[in-house]
């Protein structure tokens, strides 16, 4: 059973919150929140001293953003794309503000008002709500391989900065032309942290590490063990140079073939082709091959191109602790970006130039220019074993 105490704690923290979020802290004073909580302000400046007190205690009771927070950390590990958690997020956290609009207004234009120490613990305990967001952040920069261009304690206050931001100028002023919607601010937002802060790591380190033909056809072997999935997922790794997050995304409907090619259809009408010689060996034909065993194979009706042990849409965590089976022994460390870095290195050596490599991948020249000084160093090694030989 609560005490009294916590009962008379309790009805004048649900009291101010409803008085706040009504008519603002302002114009809510101590007597009617007394009154409401029905006791005397007497009991109300024994338990928080002054109404900004009690606004500070209300806001830790609500502890809106810290659960947010840590329901995002929650979803860390079950989250299929980054793009849709921090948007669920973004929108979860704009929809709880804007139902106390009167509450934000008066927290904001009281804010010199308030007490050092009531500053202080407010400055707390919104710290403590950004770190669920930074430990989210650090969890998916981890498993996606990512080179930020930021920590991540900075990324959680910078999103959730902008989002306090778009409560305040959306509760302050009007018929301003910022944005159009909530909706528009949202997706802009969650694209300015994917392409600008969040990039996943696809920039290709000094020492390009592309993979021998004999590693590579032992992966494709021991894929073919383990089954068609397997399999088809060397493959595509390799036969298009996707990335992690790339492949998680194909839906069935993203492959196409013909007699005489074969492609994927990624993001933003983004098409890749699907090479069946891979590093010297060709892996079926264009019409049948281990992506399509693989699809032909399936009897669900799962839109996804590949799936977990569940039968759900596969995961990055899910891929990635299948690339390091696959490659145990093989690689050191088993870093699946040596797919893509591998087919690039092949495609140059077969050919291809560096402008038209950048259309395939999207990538800067400078970020391609390794994989161009890779790609010759081993052609001309390959020259010089020729010439001894001859």
């Amino acid at each position: 059973m609560p005490t009294p105490r916590t009962t008379t704690r309790q009805r004048l923290i649900q009291a101010a919150l409803e008085l706040f979020t009504a008519h603002g802290v302002t114009e809510t004073t101590t007597k009617q929140i007394a009154e409401l909580a029905e006791v005397n302000e007497v009991t109300l400046f024994r338990h928080f001293g002054n109404k900004h007190g009690l606004l500070l205690a209300a806001i830790e009771e609500a502890a809106v953003f810290t659960e947010l927070g840590q329901t995002l950390v929650q979803q860390a590990d079950q989250a299929d794309y980054i793009d849709q958690a921090l948007k669920e997020y973004a929108t979860t956290c704009l929809e709880a503000l804007e139902r106390v609009p009167e509450m934000v207004r008066s927290v904001v234009g009281e804010a010199g008002q308030y007490p050092a120490e009531n500053r202080k613990a407010l400055g707390r305990g919104l710290t403590q709500a950004n770190r669920y967001v930074a430990e989210y952040f650090d969890q998916m920069i981890q498993r996606r391989q990512m080179q930020p261009n930021l920590p991540a304690e900075t990324l959680a206050s910078l999103l959730n900065g902008m989002l306090l931001g778009y409560a305040v100028i959306e509760f302050t002023s009007e018929f301003h032309e910022l944005w159009q919607s909530r909706e528009e601010f949202v997706s802009n937002l969650v694209t300015l942290f994917l392409q600008g802060a969040l990039q996943p790591s696809q920039s290709v380190p000094s020492g390009v590490r592309d993979l021998s033909a004999d590693m590579v056809h032992s992966i494709f072997q021991r894929a073919k063990k383990r089954g068609l999935q397997d399999y088809a997922i060397a493959y595509v790794l390799f036969g298009a140079g996707l990335s992690a997050g790339e492949l998680v995304q194909l839906r069935r409907s993203d492959y196409s073939s013909t007699r005489h090619q074969q492609q994927l259809q990624l993001a933003q009408e983004f098409v890749r082709p699907l090479n069946q010689w891979i590093l010297g060996k060709r892996y079926g034909s264009y019409t049948k091959n281990p992506l399509t065993q693989w699809l032909k194979s399936r009897k669900d009706v799962s839109p996804a191109m590949f799936l977990n042990s569940s039968g759900q849409p596969i995961t990055e965590a899910d891929l990635l602790q299948r690339w390091s089976s696959l490659t145990e022994g093989i690689l050191k460390p088993p870093t699946i970006e040596q797919a893509f870095q591998t087919w690039c290195v092949e495609l140059l050596m077969r050919g291809m130039s560096i402008a038209n490599l950048q259309v395939l991948t999207r990538r800067e020249l400078s970020e391609l220019q390794p994989f161009v000084d890779r790609a010759r160093e081993k052609a001309a090694l390959e020259q010089a074993i020729r010439l001894d030989q001859a």
